[in-house]
């Protein structure tokens, strides 16, 4: 690895920035584990997931999430900045959705946490909206030529989560078991969610 390549390395920034925003005290260890903790347990996929393992088990609050999505997901608690607005779009055997910012990278934080690096990238952001089959392909989901591909830009007035179709035989998988299958990629629209 070259010093260059050093430079590049996402952790070394990282513990780099890091050391000198301690350093200077303008951070302390303290403050900085609360927001990886914060980020780690409370904040994140597994929020997303919880809301959709509800949603398949629970036919009345998903009539609710698809109605008003930003009450529906309130009501479990998960609520905050960059979720405001939240709109949830159902993927069915006929229509598949699919989230992109094309703009930056607008992402409901409350449900899924900060965006991964891909969803920012802007190969992803033209692309998934040219050809949304071919990127889709690219993540393993390959949709027949009856299943409509619907592609939504998230703005910062609004904010989308996929509510992934449920696998096939999990119908006897508790609410709990049925939140470990979900993944942040299925509720963005870019895979599915397999069963186990």
């Amino acid at each position: 690895m070259t010093d260059a390549d050093d430079a590049l390395d996402p952790a070394l920034r990282e513990e780099a920035l890091e050391s000198l925003l301690l350093e200077r005290g303008l951070v302390d260890t303290a403050t900085i584990e609360t927001f990886i903790r914060t980020y780690e347990t409370a904040v994140g996929p597994m929020n997303g997931a919880k809301v959709v393992a509800k949603a398949w088990t629970d036919p009345d609050y998903k009539q609710r999430l698809l109605v008003d999505g930003t009450a529906a997901i309130a009501e479990l608690g998960f609520k905050g900045p960059q979720g405001e607005h939240m709109v949830v779009l159902e993927n069915t055997p006929s229509v598949h959705n699919v989230v992109v910012c094309t703009l930056c990278s607008c992402y409901p934080w409350p449900v899924l946490g900060l965006p991964p690096s891909w969803y920012k990238d802007p190969a992803y952001r033209s692309r998934v909206v040219r050809e949304p089959r071919a990127v889709l392909r690219e993540w393993g989901t390959d949709l027949g030529p009856d299943v409509e591909v619907r592609v939504h830009d998230s703005s910062s007035e609004v904010r989308y989560l996929v509510l992934p179709e449920r696998p096939a035989g999990t119908e006897s998988l508790s609410e709990e078991d049925l939140a470990a299958l979900v993944t942040r990629d299925a509720m963005v629209g870019v895979t599915k969610v397999a069963a186990p």
